[in-house]
This record gives structure tokens, C-alpha cells and sequence, in this order.
């Protein structure tokens, strides 16, 4: 089945097969469980950069640095991989072909491998331009210290690619943990760099030894996938044949797809440049931001969207009507999954943002006045967060169904508005409203927020257009966001009842906004616990006593469980 198949009366949902459905629910889990310990080890990680680098300059030139090389990462990373490789390849898999599978693999790898050779080769000759492009607030001292930097990390980029290329390969033969655990490695390395070094060295000298440490955690996060992949692969050879259909195939989605993650990067790209045209704090403050608000779409919308791919792409091989039917089936089920644990954590953003900032970073060099700012970014952040999760699963099934050109359309149109977005909000929106210019950060991630729901909506209307309504139901987003608003309101009250009673967090007060809503006098962590206990069990109270079917199930596992220990 393609893309552009006659659109058809909406059949009767059948349910995909019990095995199937339990292979995409544990998928799920299991890329989730990788993705959280992943997640929980680049916490402590940006939480021991905070502590040895803050907001300082060094700190904005390293992540500015680190994003120039992540570009090609991006472009023909997991992402690229996901819209072009895994639908092909798991194909082939799901019809036991596994010789021209082997093939497939081979010649992808060979073909990456020369690529992402020649880009990280080009990208250390004309590392200059790209700073001045990226990153054109940096000029003299600030601007050498970023090219040296960017020169050392372009290799590391280049085991990244292939790691993707070994995350295909595992996510296609369902083996989802490792690939998303490995990571972990990444994060350690430089964990372990920056304790070894941090105390030893000054700031500047600190960041260029941290890129070595970079990339040695490529390094090992590529290293760790390898014996697993080659155990998977009957006969591993790689080439740089595109004789066979399969890998041509592959490369007729690559172009649309890589044309999309460059779409993509381009936004990232202007939001980086407006960053730094803003001041250092606004650029190190997106990337921390960055770092915390793409948690939940990584533990709800990847793990879903990564564990659905492959079934979707077995799936959409087959009779016209059963096709449907299965990919409806699957698209409603994630959406729903993905919007239940999304909305909250968009509420927690909104309403408690500096707490969630102060809990994860407030060390060392990174104080209260940071969190709160920080608090403004998650506040834009927050907006698009339901929106953007969602819209990677929408992706998925586009991917699934071999037609990478509609996500690619609509990326253009996203990225398009959102960069006009960051240039009136970002750049010109706080002298506009008489506001610090460095408020302007916020306007950067409210532009992101606000088009993501733009794209989000584009493509589930193309979706529903060729398969019958597809998405979230209609109905359940604002009873998940009513539980949500009421939960976030007494955790915020919960937030001034302790200030109130403690006094308001120390330095707050050097911020804009001064005391107003300031966090307790406590420790971060501690305050974080205290107001997001309550608000978690308000928001799945209040969403059962609404019929949201996945509260309901919470509480009876939740019970279940106690009851047993008794």
C-alpha cells in the first residue's frame, strides 16, 4: 500500500493480532525503559555541567559548539533512518526474506558510512563558516574557542550516524532496550570527564577537553550496539551497491526524508543564531530547556512512535482494507497513550517550571535566578509539547507507509512560520512590550510550541483523509487538560503555602519577576517532591472521575499492587 491510495469509506476497526499487539506493547515499554535511563543519566550529566559551567560563557560556547556537528547527526541520524531504512528493511523481515534483508543492511551501511565520512571530513575544513553561520552572536575569543571545539567534536558525529544505523537494525528485529540504553555510555563519558577534569582546569580549557571526552562516549555508544547487530545479520557485507530494488527504494525515501531533517535543522539553526544574538544566557538556557522538555517526548512519543514503526511498516503490507483497519487501530491507540502522559508533564512545565529546572540543575554555578529563568523557556516550551509528541507518531505512519514527502511538505510550512515566529518573538517581541531582551528566549520556544500544532494538525487531517479519522479522540484532550489545570493549580498553591511559610528560595529575587511565585526556601529537590506528589495524584483522580479509561487502569494497578503486598 502507498500514500496515495484512493481514499476510502472508513472500515470497521479489526484489532492487530494478540502477538503483535503485545510485540508493540513491550516495544514500547522496553524503548521507554532505555529511553529513562538514558534521560536520568544526561540529567546528572547537565546537572554536573551546570554545576562546573553554569550559564558562563564557556557554557554557551560548548553547547553552541556541540549543536554545529549534531546537525549532521540529526540529518542522517535515527530520524533519517526511521523515514527511509527501518519500513523497507522491517519488510523484508516480516516476509522472512532475510538474504535480501542482509543485502539491504549492507549496502546502507557502506553507503552511510561514505557519506558521513565526507561530511564530517568537510565539516572540520570549513568549520569557520559554520560557527559564523550557527552561532554569528560569537565574535574574537568566543569565536576561536568554538571553532577549535566544533573541530574535535565533528568525528564523534560520525560514530552517532552509525549508531543510528545500529539502532535500525535492533528496532527492526524488536530488540528495542539496547539500542536506546546505549546512550547511557555517551552520557558517562562525558560524566566522567568533567568530574576527573572539572576542578582541575579553567573554563575554557574545561570545554575543550570535553569534547575529547564527547567524543570518546560516541565512540562507545557505537562500540556497545556492534555485537548484538552482527549477531542479527546472517551475512554481514557492506557495500555500496544500489543494485537491488529494496536499497533503492531506501534511497528514493532518504532524499525526501533527509530534505525533511534539514528542514528541520534549519529551524534549530535559526533558533540557535537568535540565541546567541540574544546573549550567552539565552543560548546555554535553550539548551538546558531543550535537555528537560524533551523528556516526556522522548519517554511517550519516541517509545511509542519507535515501537510502532516497524508494525506499522509489517502492517501496511497486505490487503487494502486490513492495512487500514491496522493502522488505525495502532495511530488511535498510541495517540491516545501518548496524550494521557504528555499533557501532564506540559502542565508541570507551565505551572512549576522553576521547580522542575531548580530539582534537575540548581547546583555549583547554576542558581535560583537560572531556574527561573529557565521557567520562562519551559513556559513557551509547554505550549506545543502535546502537539509535537503527537506529530512524531503522525510521521511514523507516513514513514510506514513509504510516503516521506507529506511530512516533508508540511516541516517546510512549520519551519517556514516558526522562523518568522522567532524572529518577531524572539528578537523584536520584548522591546516591543517594553520587556528584557532576554525574555526573547521565551519567544523562541513559544514560536516552536505554537507551529507545532499547526504541523500536528496537518498531518493527522492528511491521515484521516486516507484512512478515516485517525488521532486522539475527540473529547478526551480536554478532559486530560481539565485534570491537568485543576492538578497544576493546587500544586502551584501547594508551592505558595510553603513559601509562604519557609520564605521564598534565596536569589530568586535577582530575576525578573522577583519573588513573585518564588519556590520555597528548601532544598530544590525536596520542594519538587512536595509539590509534584500532589499534583500527580490530583491529575489521575480527577482524569478517572472524568472516564478517561487510562487513569482508571493506573489506579488499578496501583491497588492491585498494594493489596498483594498485604
Amino acid at each position: 500500500m502507498t500514500a496515495s491510495v484512493p481514499e476510502p469509506s472508513p472500515p470497521p476497526l479489526t484489532a492487530p493480532s494478540p502477538r503483535s499487539e503485545r510485540s508493540s506493547g513491550r516495544g514500547a515499554l522496553l524503548v521507554a525503559t532505555g529511553i529513562l535511563a538514558s534521560k536520568l543519566v544526561g540529567l546528572v550529566r547537565e546537572r554536573v555541567f551546570a554545576h562546573y559551567l553554569g550559564n558562563e560563557a564557556a557554557a554557551a560556547i560548548f553547547k553552541a559548539a556541540l549543536r554545529i556537528p549534531n546537525f549532521l547527526q540529526n540529518l542522517f541520524g535515527e530520524g533519517v533512518l526511521s523515514g527511509s531504512f527501518i519500513p523497507v528493511y522491517a519488510q523484508l523481515l516480516g516476509r522472512k526474506d532475510t538474504e535480501e534483508a542482509d543485502r539491504v543492511a549492507g549496502a546502507v551501511f557502506g553507503l552511510l558510512s561514505l557519506a558521513t565520512a565526507l561530511l564530517v571530513g568537510a565539516g572540520m575544513l570549513f568549520t569557520p563558516l559554520f560557527v559564523d553561520l550557527i552561532a554569528p552572536g560569537f565574535e574574537g575569543h568566543a569565536r576561536e574557542l568554538a571553532i577549535r571545539v566544533v573541530r574535535v567534536l565533528f568525528p564523534g558525529t560520525g560514530f552517532l550516524v552509525l549508531s543510528a544505523w545500529c539502532l535500525g537494525i535492533l528496532n527492526s528485529h524488536r530488540r528495542f532496550l539496547l539500542s536506546y540504553l546505549a546512550p547511557v555510555v555517551w552520557n558517562g563519558a562525558i560524566i566522567l570527564t568533567l568530574l576527573v577534569l572539572g576542578g582541575r582546569y579553567g573554563e575554557e580549557r574545561l570545554v575543550e577537553l570535553l569534547a575529547y571526552g564527547v567524543v570518546a562516549g560516541s565512540f562507545l555508544q557505537f562500540a556497545v550496539q556492534v555485537p548484538s547487530v552482527l549477531k542479527l545479520l546472517g551475512r554481514f557485507r557492506p557495500s555500496l551497491s544500489t543494485a537491488a530494488a529494496p536499497v533503492r527504494q531506501v534511497l528514493k525515501s532518504f532524499g525526501p526524508v533527509v530534505l525533511g531533517r534539514g528542514v528541520v535543522q534549519f529551524s534549530a539553526w535559526v533558533d540557535t543564531a537568535f540565541a546567541t544574538l540574544i546573549s550567552e544566557r539565552a543560548m546555554s538556557s535553550l539548551v538546558y530547556a531543550q535537555t528537560i522538555y524533551l523528556i516526556p517526548v522522548s519517554l511517550f512519543g519516541m517509545a511509542v512512535s519507535a515501537a510502532e514503526l516497524p508494525e506499522m511498516a509489517r502492517a501496511a503490507d497486505g490487503e487494502r482494507e486490513e492495512v487500514v483497519a491496522k493502522l488505525r487501530t495502532r495511530i488511535d491507540a498510541g495517540a491516545r497513550r501518548i496524550a494521557f502522559w504528555v499533557v501532564p508533564s506540559a502542565a508541570a512545565f507551565f505551572f512549576l517550571g522553576d521547580m522542575v529546572a531548580a530539582a534537575l540543575l540548581q547546583t555549583g554555578r547554576f542558581g535560583a535566578a537560572d531556574s527561573r529563568y529557565l521557567w520562562y523557556l519551559l513556559i513557551g516550551a509547554s505550549v506545543g509539547l502535546v502537539a509535537a509528541t503527537v506529530g512524531r507518531l503522525y510521521a511514523s505512519a507516513f514513514y510506514a507507509l513509504k510516503d516521506p514527502k507529506t511530512p516533508l511538505r508540511f516541516a517546510i510550512v512549520r519551519v517556514a512560520l516558526g522562523s518568522l515566529g522567532a524572529w518577531v518573538l524572539g528578537l523584536h517581541g520584548p522591546e516591543w512590550l517594553g520587556l528584557p531582551p532576554e525574555l526573547g528566549a521565551l519567544g523562541l520556544t513559544l514560536s516552536s510550541g505554537m507551529v507545532a500544532w499547526l504541523e500536528s494538525t496537518l498531518l493527522r487531517r492528511k491521515l484521516s483523509r486516507q484512512l478515516g479519522r485517525v488521532g486522539v479522540p475527540s473529547g478526551l484532550l480536554p478532559r486530560l487538560w481539565g485534570a491537568a489545570v485543576i492538578a497544576g493549580t493546587v500544586a502551584l498553591g501547594v508551592k505558595l503555602g510553603l513559601a509562604s511559610v519557609l520564605g521564598p528560595m534565596p536569589g530568586v529575587q535577582a530575576e525578573w519577576g522577583g519573588a513573585f511565585l518564588a519556590p520555597p526556601a528548601m532544598h530544590p529537590i525536596l520542594g519538587f517532591i512536595a509539590v509534584a506528589l500532589p499534583m500527580g495524584v490530583i491529575y489521575f483522580a480527577v482524569a478517572a472521575a472524568l472516564g478517561v479509561p487510562e487513569a482508571s487502569a493506573v489506579f488499578r494497578k496501583v491497588s492491585g499492587r498494594l493489596r498483594r503486598k498485604r
